[in-house]
């Protein structure tokens, strides 16, 4: 919602990957990291052929572990320890996908995150509550396709949402 501050939060588009009464785990779409290229990365944690016959777009995933990866990438492709997040969408943190990728193989769209967002046991429910939050069926356009900066008002857009019309004060009737 546009009442969050949290910069780590604010306007983001957040792939929810998990979910129990344990806690839950989602990928921020919508940050991308400028200042290290996907050769650069393969480079420094040795993964080859470099260059890679392949590119995939990279993101700040969230503030939690920022050194780890996961690949997000459509469900084609899985490799031993894959996720599967929805029916078109899988979530892979072992290098195969990489090496894969890098190969000119691998899923036929992907994305790698840095880091993720986690929220512990019913913290994200308390946020839904307080309004913090909405939620939108996931698409292979939102999570892969288009502009970074356009990604939020386009979730919005498929909720026939005007964030300028959005409160963040939660009522009943």
């Amino acid at each position: 919602m546009p009442h969050l501050q949290d910069p780590n939060f604010a306007g983001s588009l957040i792939c929810l990957c998990a979910h129990s009464p344990d806690g839950a785990m989602g990928l921020i779409l919508n940050q991308p990291i400028p200042t290290l290229s996907f050769e650069a990365l393969l480079k420094q944690i040795g993964v080859e052929p470099l260059p890679p016959q392949r590119s995939i777009r990279m993101v700040n995933g969230g503030p939690v572990e920022e050194g780890r990866g996961f690949v997000l990438h459509s469900a084609e492709w899985q490799a031993e320890g894959s996720m599967v997040v929805t029916g078109d969408v899988t979530l892979t943190a072992s290098l195969d996908v990489l090496k894969a990728i890098a190969a000119g193989g691998g899923p036929r769209q992907g994305l790698l995150a840095l880091g993720y967002a986690g929220w512990g046991a019913g913290q994200l429910e308390r946020e839904i509550a307080r309004n913090d939050w909405l939620h939108v069926a996931p698409d292979e356009d939102l999570i892969f396709g288009g502009e970074d900066a356009t990604r939020w008002r386009r979730a919005l857009a498929k909720l026939k949402v005007d964030p300028l019309l959005l409160s963040g004060a939660a009522g009943r009737a």
